[in-house]
């Protein structure tokens, strides 16, 4: 027969002056953790000159440098898939790094033409089109080849978390998502055209809908997901349905990668006080979704 082995989880630790540290250390030893895999921490060396609660340029690069240590390992197979707690993009900043953050740097990382970040949740998923950008910048970045990219990949993504045929809704991004043009030709120009695209390719995807009532309507189990077509409106109510149960997901990757669904927390940083769920909800996602490792086969 064939022992199934446990996947090999890296737990990058995020930024070092934030919360990263401890919400990890306390993932990896949780027997529940233990049951559906095998963590491997990745954090600095224990003397890097960093203040919990404090932005650094130090800490921003040793975040960076756990990541690029996880993906190369993930991609040569010594991991079979990434959990990684919260990076600050300040401290990218402060570190000269051009990356907002996880999703765009694990795309350059990989060399993966088009990622999105999904929002995973038991009542409600949520897959950004625009993510970290001024909202004044949404309405250029929405265009029709990007919206077909993050409607199609979703649509690809979808399947392996338990959803054989998805069902998605476009959310609009004015109110009322546009009301016929009176509040804006966004819907009628760009969304709309990118949804019927999608329609024609076989893709079950509606909308746009108003945003103001897209997300319960998911809810109520209508559809799979909810594209939003910036961060906050897609992440306000995700957040307020299933903080700190949500694992963010980035699809499209060619290697397995969840992470929380909360920031750093410098305000709370080496105090004890952080909760650990969000964390371990990504660790067993990323378990569930890794490519299972097999031992030599072992005969009786």
């Amino acid at each position: 027969m064939t022992a199934v082995m446990r996947p090999r989880i890296a737990i990058t630790v995020g930024d070092p002056a934030g919360i990263g540290p401890e919400i990890a250390a306390r993932t990896a030893v949780d027997p529940a953790i233990l049951a559906v895999c095998e963590p491997v921490i990745y954090a600095p060396p224990v003397d890097l000159p960093v203040t919990p609660g404090v932005l650094s340029a130090a800490a921003g690069q040793a975040a960076y440098d756990l990541i690029v240590r996880a993906v190369a390992d993930a991609q040569r197979g010594v991991v079979d898939a990434i959990a990684t707690a919260p990076v600050s993009k300040e401290a990218f900043r402060l570190a000269g790094l051009p990356w907002a953050g996880h999703t765009d740097l694990l795309g350059h990382l990989t060399g993966s033409p088009h990622v999105a970040m999904m929002f995973d949740s038991d009542v409600l998923r949520v897959v950004l089109a625009t993510v970290h950008v001024a909202l004044a910048d949404v309405p250029r970045l929405l265009t029709r080849a990007s919206l077909e990219a993050t409607i199609g990949l979703t649509a690809r993504e979808l399947p392996r978390f338990g959803v054989p045929q998805p069902r998605l809704a476009m959310a609009g991004l004015n109110p009322h998502a546009g009301e016929h043009g009176l509040f804006g030709l966004e819907e009628r120009d760009v969304i709309a055209p990118a949804v019927a695209a999608c329609r024609a390719r076989g893709i079950d995807v509606s909308g746009p809908f108003p945003a103001d009532t897209i997300f319960l309507r998911a809810m109520r189990g209508e559809f799979d997901v909810v594209v939003a077509c910036y961060h906050d409106q897609g992440l306000i109510p995700v957040k307020l349905a299933a903080f700190g149960k949500a694992v963010n997901v980035t699809l499209g990757l060619p290697i397995v990668r969840t992470s929380v669904d909360h920031g750093t927390a410098f305000d709370i940083a080496g105090r004890g006080k952080a909760d650990a769920g969000s964390m371990m909800a990504a660790v067993r996602l990323a378990a569930r979704l890794a490519p299972r490792p097999a031992s030599p086969a072992v005969h009786p």
